[in-house]
């Protein structure tokens, strides 16, 4: 069978380990300072990054609304005219 890496499960693949996790965690609570500057700047610069960002983490994602309406019928077209049956 051929090795070709799309799909299955793969080496690193997958969610990270809570030790990896606050691992992670330990090497950038350091740099939070920093990163918060940055954001105050951006966001004091009006950039629309910084206030999506914000507004995002604050408030988290606005409910997303699918309208699962149609106007379509079945007797809007003729199948024929989509199909050629030669």
């Amino acid at each position: 069978m051929e090795d070709n890496k799309r799909g299955g499960a793969r080496e690193g693949s997958g969610r990270k380990s809570k030790a990896e996790e606050l691992s992670l965690i330990e090497k950038l609570t350091p740099l939070e300072p920093k990163a918060l500057a940055v954001l105050s700047q951006a966001l004091d610069d009006h950039k629309d990054w910084a206030v999506k960002l914000f507004f995002q983490y604050q408030f988290g994602m606005p409910k997303q609304v699918v309208d699962q309406n149609t106007t379509h019928t079945i007797n809007d077209f003729d199948l024929k005219d989509i199909v050629n049956f030669k």
